[in-house]
């Protein structure tokens, strides 16, 4: 049976943080980055999705971006596609230091990690979901399924609906996470949502791959 899936490795997000932080090397961890690029799925011949080495920039949609707005705290997150309408709660840090997921007994709750921008703002707002849990299917299920340009939208609670179009989708071991690319800095206002993925590791109880989606704000419109 699967376990619940948002959880990625403690060292691999706690990176991340230090990295958006811009003083990694304050903390001792700037050795444990890695130079290895990141695998992309499985079977994915067809050539869906984005590879780079980690210290690439993220890929960006064809359409130019929007002009960055001011900070407001996301509420829903709606991508059409794949039929999802999730509503957003702020998530810090938990006890070890990585990003806190949402609660198992929640899986349509995505998490945004309140210390980063905002969906609009300058830089990369990160949220993250469950590809499932013990009873079944979560919110980001079929997150591998988005292409680029497909469209994610995030109701904030200004009453904008900020529009973003994918850039890429990546599949990445965490053993080779994508950190500066996920976390690093950015003039247009970014979307990063990530899951797990890859084959489920019944020793140790987690995936062995994060699915990361890349989109960049190209639009908005009022409520």
């Amino acid at each position: 049976m699967l376990i619940l899936a948002g959880i990625a490795g403690v060292v691999t997000v706690l990176v991340g943080l230090l990295l958006m932080l811009a003083r990694p090397e304050e903390y001792g961890l700037a050795d444990r980055r890695t130079a290895l690029p990141p695998r992309s799925q499985v079977n994915a011949s067809a050539g869906p999705y984005f590879q780079a080495p980690p210290t690439a920039p993220p890929p960006t949609p064809a359409l130019p971006p929007a002009p960055p707005m001011q900070p407001s705290t996301p509420v829903r997150l709606v991508i059409p596609k794949l039929g999802v309408s999730a509503p957003i709660r702020s998530v810090g840090l938990d006890r070890q230091g990585a990003i806190e997921v949402p609660p198992i007994g929640k899986p349509n709750l995505i998490g945004w990690y309140r210390s980063g921008p905002t969906a609009g703002e300058a830089g990369p707002a990160i949220m993250l979901g469950h590809k499932d849990t013990r009873s079944g299917s979560a919110v980001f299920s079929r997150l591998d399924e988005i292409r680029n340009g497909d469209l994610i939208e995030v109701h904030r609670k200004d009453g904008v609906i900020a529009m973003f179009t994918v850039g890429g989708l990546e599949q990445a071991e965490k053993s080779v996470f994508p950190t500066q690319r996920v976390y690093g800095r950015s003039r247009d206002a970014q979307l990063h949502l990530i899951t797990c993925g890859g084959t489920y590791d019944r020793t140790t109880g987690h995936y062995t791959d994060n699915v990361i989606v890349y989109a960049t704000m190209t639009g908005t419109r009022r409520e």
